[in-house]
Parts: structure tokens; sequence; C-alpha cells
């Protein structure tokens, strides 16, 4: 999910410490004990995990297409998993703003000889794709989540991943990722996230979905800019339906460069980093993110000072 563009906020609309939420949470709802990844994986809810980033795709905001070609792709994988990754989500479509859409044959072309490579590696592979056969492509090819920044919206989408067991990523998306940031507003940009990923998760479990198999993304940059993003992250509990774990991913992206003023995604590892241990703190369960070592160092730290008696 590469979002790379933010706006300024308009001045009619609500910045982040002026937005009132519809509804107060009394209490934190339980978490499960694990996180299911598919029937092959279980991680340990008590802790937060990486999601390294391996795009193969030839125009991704952040890495320029480094990772295209297999070979390179499968390099990076394994440097990834060394440095402590929990899950890889592998994308073969570039979902930077402005992005136009890639032809199935060629996504499928991109990703299911990753999805075959890397099956028995270790950890759970995730595959960022909203196409239901690219879905049911990498499935059947040994995929344990679909991450999907269109919420399994798309005609045929719930249909493909239905009678699967993989983990399953809701992601809130405001338009599309060619229009998506052309001045986005919200009304109570918290409050919509919310019920759309409500709205989402109702339709899931309409079709029969295990809850268990269900994780929300709250989509930073997909249609947000700077200070919709900031209400995100300081309200990111409130999103969480039923203690559903949460995914997010802030990874280099333009709100951090805003913030720091750093203009290149290569210079925001520090900020991404950063926001990786902010979302934590504010219940996150897994991170995605282009800078593993870093994040899971981080996250290390962190943990222990919160497991501290």
């Amino acid at each position: 999910m590469s979002s790379e563009q933010s706006q300024s906020l308009p001045s009619t609309a609500p910045v982040a410490d002026d937005i009132v939420l519809s509804g107060e949470v009394s209490a934190p709802p339980v978490k499960p004990d694990s996180l299911a990844l598919g029937p092959r994986f279980r991680l340990d809810a008590r802790r937060v995990h990486v999601m390294g980033i391996l795009n193969v795709t030839p125009d991704s905001f952040s890495d320029g297409g480094k990772f295209v070609a297999r070979d390179a792709a499968l390099r990076h994988a394994e440097q990834l998993i060394a440095e402590g990754v929990d899950i890889l989500d592998i994308g073969g479509e570039s979902t930077r703003p402005g992005a136009e859409a890639l032809p199935e044959d060629a996504e499928l072309e991109r990703v299911v000889p990753i999805v075959e490579a890397l099956r028995d590696c270790g950890v759970p592979l995730s595959i960022d794709t909203y196409k239901p056969g690219v879905m049911r492509a990498v499935l059947a090819a040994g995929a344990d989540m679909i991450n999907d920044i269109w919420g399994f919206q798309q005609p045929g989408a719930v249909d493909a991943v239905r009678d699967s067991e993989a983990a399953l990523c809701i992601m809130h998306m405001l338009h599309d990722p060619k229009t998506m940031q052309d001045a986005p507003i919200y009304t109570d940009v918290v409050t919509e996230v919310a019920a759309f990923l409500d709205g989402r998760v109702d339709a899931m479990l309409s079709a029969g979905v295990a809850p268990s198999r269900l994780y929300l993304d709250p989509g930073f940059g997909f249609g947000k800019n700077l200070a919709h993003n900031l209400a995100l992250l300081k309200h990111l509990r409130v999103l969480s339906r039923d203690g559903l774990p949460l995914l997010v991913g802030m990874s280099r992206k333009r709100m951090l460069g805003e913030i720091t003023g750093r203009e290149s995604p290569l210079e925001r590892r520090v900020a991404s980093v950063a926001a990786a241990i902010c979302a934590a703190q504010q219940g996150a369960a897994i991170v995605r993110v282009h800078d593993v070592a870093e994040t899971v160092d981080a996250l290390k730290v962190w943990q222990a000072v919160r497991d501290a008696e």
C-alpha cells in the first residue's frame, strides 16, 4: 500500500484536536491470546508484530521499483526475515496517489512466482491486492493473508476469500488511488472511518467469514490529509471493533515528511520508526514498515518498558 501524498487541511474542516467522537468507549475490548494468519500461523497477541513491505512494482513511491526482479525480491525477503520480520506483505501494483490500475495478468505475473518461492520461508505471507482473480491465485499458491485497500468491496472479492482460511485485512480508502488525495474532506474522520470499517465487518460476517480472520486498517494517507491522519492515530483504539486487531501502515509516507520537513521517503526512516511506536502505544497489533530491523529493535525496547513491573 504505497500512499505518498497528503494535502493541507481546508480551513473549514475539523483538525485533529477538534474532532468529537460520536460515542465514547467505556472499556477496552478483550484482546485474543493469539492472532490467526491462515491455518499455518498463530502469532502471540501480547506482542506488536512487524509486517515487512516487499514491493514488486516498478513505481512504488518509496523504493522506486528496486525489487521488481524475482531474484532481487527474494533476496530482499531473505534480508527482511533475517532482520526479524513477522509477516511479509507482497504487493504487485502500486497504490500511491495518482497511480493507474494494473491489468490483472500483469499483477499475477509479478506476484504468484514470489508467493510460490516464499511459501515455506517460515513467516506468513500477506498479499496486497484488491482483484478477486489475484486473490484466488495467491491463495492457491500458499498466501496466508489478503490485504485489500478496497476493503473487499470489488465485485467478487468476498466470494474469492470467503471459503478460504486466510486472514483478511479490511482497509479504509476515500475514493480510489487516482483521486484519493484530491482535497479529502470529512465531517468527523474518526467516526466516519470507524463506521466504514464496522460496515465492512458486518458484510464479511454476513458472508460467513469468521471474525478471527479479520484485521482492520484505517488507511493512513489513503484519502486523508495530515490532520485526518493525526486524528486517526490519536484515536486509533476507537477503530477496533470488538477487539479486532488493527494493522497500521505509516512507513515513509508524506504525512511524516510534512511533520519533519523530510522531502525524500528515504529520509523518513527515523520518523517511520517513531510512528510505529506511536501506533503500538495506541493499540496497533501489526505495523507495516519498510525498515524492519530498526522497527524490531525499537519495539523490543518499547515492549520491555511496557511489561516492566
